[in-house]
Parts: C-alpha cells; structure tokens; sequence
C-alpha cells in the first residue's frame, strides 16, 4: 500500500505562537503513524515563489492515515493554532 504524504509550505507570521504549535502536533502525528521527512531548514527554491520560509514534509503508512491526521478531532485545535500563528500551503499527496 502506498504511504501518504503531508507537504506544508509555511510562512511563519508569530514565531513564539508557532513554537506552541511544534510541541502540540508531534504527538498526535506519531498517533497517526507520522514520521517527520523534513522539519524546516534550509531550502533552495526554483521556478515560481515559495509561500512560506519552512518546509514540513511528515509521511503516513497510507493516504488514508494522513488525511485522517488531518481531519481529526486531536488536531482540529491544534491545526488552529499553526493557522493563527502562520500561513501555509497543506497538500496530501500519494507516494511511494
């Protein structure tokens, strides 16, 4: 079965906020089965503009389990947060 990928472009607008965040979402997408690809760091970007200054890339064993993680109670509040403290482009994507 193929894995399921988040990929978040994030610019990130009240970085204490954004911090609060980052403590609250590890748990619930290790919950999920969620593994962490790519947390920030430095980025090089080609052809067009990036939206953010932060790249998040987390893998699901299913596309299921990723778009579960993302509808889900547990991060219904948690996904409130990152949007208050940042803007950003969440994609679920099919992978290998």
């Amino acid at each position: 079965m193929a894995a399921g990928y988040v990929i978040a472009q994030i610019n990130v607008t009240d970085p204490e906020a954004y911090k609060d965040y980052v403590a609250a979402v590890s748990p619930i997408v290790e919950k999920y089965g969620g593994e962490y690809l790519v947390r920030g760091g430095p980025a090089q970007h080609f052809e067009g503009e990036s939206i953010g200054d932060r790249t998040v890339v987390i893998r699901f064993p299913t596309l299921q389990a990723a778009t579960e993680w993302y509808h889900s109670e547990e991060y219904a509040p948690v996904r409130a947060m990152r949007q208050a403290a940042s803007n950003s482009l969440q994609t679920i994507v099919e992978g290998a």
